[in-house]
């Protein structure tokens, strides 16, 4: 996934970190493994290194990743966990109540959708 293909709404530092989380959670990097470099996430995704670098900030900053000097960047134990839970909850508490009142209004019942999953 790549920044052309998400909300022009969030900042770019946001969306990266969207892009990380979820090759997280997704379970494309693991506990452990290492993460793109700034330089090299920054040319795949068309941003600016700095940029990059704040979005990796960030999760340092959150315990998510940890930084081993000369080596990289690597996923923090627990950090899938912890992204799951906290993207769970996010969509609980501000995407769900808009998607129920879509199923609502439309006359969708939940049953019929998990028949056609």
């Amino acid at each position: 996934m790549t920044l052309r293909g998400r909300s022009e709404g969030k900042p770019v530092y946001v969306r990266l970190r969207d892009i990380i989380a979820d090759a997280i959670v997704s379970g494309r990097y693991r506990d452990g493994d290492p993460l793109p470099s700034v330089r090299a996430f920054a040319a795949d995704q068309g941003a600016n290194p700095l940029t990059v670098a704040k979005a990796y900030q960030g999760f340092q900053d959150e315990g998510l990743i940890v930084v081993r000097r000369g080596v990289g960047m690597f996923v923090a134990e627990g950090a899938r966990d912890r992204l799951s839970t906290s993207e769970r909850d996010l969509f609980i508490r501000e995407e769900w109540p808009a998607v129920r009142a879509k199923m609502e209004r439309l006359g969708i019942d939940p049953a019929e959708l998990l028949e056609r999953s």
